[in-house]
C-alpha cells in the first residue's frame, strides 16, 4: 500500500521535519491513517461502558433562555443526538433500559435527543448536554433489584380482620336505630 508522505503538525517535537545539511533528508511522517482511526476520543461512562465521541452528533440552535440580545444573535442551545439502537458500545440490557429511561426524548428510530439551553454559552450547554447523557447512561447500567414477594404475617392478618369487624359493628349501630 502506498502512503503519501504527510508531516505531522508543526508543534509535534517528536516528528518535526528535519533537514540535514548534507543531503535532502526524509522528513518524519505522521502515523498511518489506519492507526490514527483506531485511537478515537472516548467518553467514559463506567469502568465497563465507554462511548466514542463520533457516536454523538451535536447541532446548535438559538436558545430561549437568559442572554439578552445575545439570544437573538448566537446559536447557543445544543441538541445532542445519540443513536442508542445502533451503538456498538452498549450491551443489549443497557440499551433496553436506556430506551425505557429515555422516555419522550427517544425517537421512533431509537435516537436519544438531549436539548440543553440552560446556560448563555455554547460550550457550557455542550458540557451540560454531555453530562446529562452520561448520567442517563449510568442510570441505565444499574441493574434493578428483583422484587421478592412477601406474605402478610399472621398477626397483620388478624389486625386487619379485627379492624374490619370493628368498622362493621359501627355501621350496624348506625343503621339499627329508630329515629322517630
Amino acid at each position: 500500500m502506498h502512503r503519501p508522505k504527510v508531516p505531522c503538525a508543526s508543534f509535534c517535537t517528536a516528528h518535526r521535519m528535519t533537514r540535514s545539511p548534507t543531503a535532502g533528508a526524509e522528513p518524519h511522517l505522521a502515523p498511518p491513517p489506519q492507526i490514527r482511526d483506531i485511537v478515537r476520543p472516548m467518553i467514559r461512562i463506567t469502568n465497563t461502558v465507554s462511548i466514542a465521541d463520533d457516536e454523538l452528533s451535536e447541532s446548535f440552535v438559538r436558545s430561549s433562555g437568559p442572554g439578552g440580545q445575545n439570544v437573538n444573535k448566537v446559536s447557543t442551545a445544543v441538541e445532542l443526538r445519540f443513536d442508542v439502537a445502533a451503538s456498538p458500545s452498549l450491551s443489549e440490557p443497557v440499551r433496553a433500559r436506556l430506551i425505557r429511561l429515555g422516555g419522550h426524548r427517544m425517537t421512533k428510530d431509537g435516537v436519544l435527543i438531549i436539548q440543553a439551553d440552560r446556560f448563555r454559552t455554547q460550550e457550557a450547554n455542550r458540557k451540560d448536554a454531555r453530562a446529562r447523557l452520561v448520567e442517563l447512561i449510568k442510570a441505565a447500567t444499574v441493574v434493578p433489584k428483583k422484587r421478592i414477594k412477601t406474605k402478610p404475617t399472621r398477626a397483620s392478618k388478624e389486625r386487619r380482620v379485627e379492624g374490619k369487624k370493628l368498622r362493621s359493628t359501627v355501621k350496624k349501630m348506625r343503621r339499627s336505630g329508630s329515629w322517630d
